[in-house]
């Protein structure tokens, strides 16, 4: 196993890569959508928010992410002595018809090819996503974790309906007209997703890069009057056999999984690290369950991360952990010395169980 760290879109510096060689990572799992392009949300080295309009604005709908942009980002990288595990999340200016089944739908998975075969030549082997309209929406922001730190949550359902324009909890196109998304099933859902992966994973196999798919985040049936996906440990396994490929695996993010209602956290890491569908691993710990839930410190929440650990270790997974999400802690730098916490906490567990 490996220890890594996310990074956002603005964080991909110097600095940030010698903080993150410092507190132990090896790899690093980064994000090149611009979620905090307009909007509400909370600082910028802090998770986004946002409001009923999302994080913010979109990207570049003619301009994807180019191969030098790619290979800059790795030299940068491996120059400070870390390597890229992956990338987190397509820009939903290069992909929403695809969500949405709409008139680009066909110029957007062609853009999807594009990404994931520039990600194999730059060899960078994981591509994680979030396949659904709403994305991660509906979580508020307080005095939470241990000790009052700022964290994030959630306080009940999230109804009110999409306005046009949006998907993936980002605006895509400002000037839509008005009204809201269109409610979808969850079987028409469920057929997007399938005929996305029939159509990207012949690619990804030939490139040499896995796609992983993130759990729904809050894992709720219905989220702003649209369908989720994974909002049950078992939901995975539906993704799974979906598609036989290799490639198709999984995001797996164990506070979203320990949010859900059904199962448990142990019970999935075994089930699906068995089955050698982890792409990495979201290493954070909350308390609660949908639609009432907090996130938390890394050794303060539900989850029993050491048994976590020990279930990872026994199964033989090899790839990267990443803290993902942490409170803020009360400091002049309240990111980083709550990143720093998690990945000493993580790297102190991974050597008392002699994991290399």
């Amino acid at each position: 196993m490996k220890l890594g760290l996310g990074l956002y879109r603005h964080m991909l510096t110097r600095e940030n890569y010698r903080f993150a060689r410092q507190a132990g990572a090896t790899h690093l799992v980064i994000h090149l959508v611009d979620y905090f392009k307009g909007g509400g949300h909370s600082a910028k080295d802090n998770q986004p928010t946002g409001t009923d309009r999302g994080w913010g604005l979109a990207g570049d709908p003619d301009r994807l992410w180019t191969l030098d942009e790619l290979l800059d980002i790795r030299r940068n990288a491996e120059a400070e002595g870390l390597k890229i595990e992956a990338i987190e999340n397509f820009d939903p200016a290069h992909w929403h018809d695809i969500l949405l089944d709409g008139p680009k739908r066909l110029q957007h998975i062609e853009n999807v090819k594009t990404i994931i075969r520039r990600l194999g030549e730059a060899g960078i082997p994981v591509m994680g996503y979030n396949f659904s309209l709403a994305g991660v929406a509906g979580r508020v922001s307080g005095p939470f974790a241990r000790g009052a730190a700022m964290s994030v949550g959630m306080d009940g359902p999230l109804d009110t309906p999409m306005p046009n324009g949006m998907v993936w909890n980002m605006v895509f196109d400002p000037n839509a007209p008005a009204g809201v998304v269109p409610t979808i099933s969850p079987d028409e859902l469920w057929r997007r997703l399938e005929r996305f992966l029939a159509e990207v994973l012949p690619v990804a196999e030939s490139s040499g890069v896995k796609l992983a798919l993130h759990p729904d985040d809050p894992p709720m049936p219905m989220v702003r009057a649209q369908p989720r996906l994974v909002y049950q440990p078992q939901l995975y396994q539906r993704v799974i056999d979906l598609n036989a490929s290799p490639a198709n695996t999984l995001e797996f993010c164990l506070g979203t999984l320990a949010e859900m209602t059904e199962g448990t956290v142990y019970e999935a890491v075994e089930k699906y690290s068995r089955q050698v569908r982890l792409g990495y691993v979201h290493f954070r710990n909350i308390t609660g369950k949908v639609p009432f839930y907090k996130e938390t410190f890394v050794d303060d929440g539900d989850i029993d991360m050491i048994r976590v650990l020990q279930i990872l270790k026994r199964t033989g997974f090899d790839g990267v952990l990443i803290p993902d999400h942490t409170p803020q802690m009360a400091c002049e730098a309240p990111w980083h010395a709550g990143m720093a916490y998690a990945m000493g906490y993580m790297k102190a567990a991974m050597q008392a169980l002699d994991i290399k």
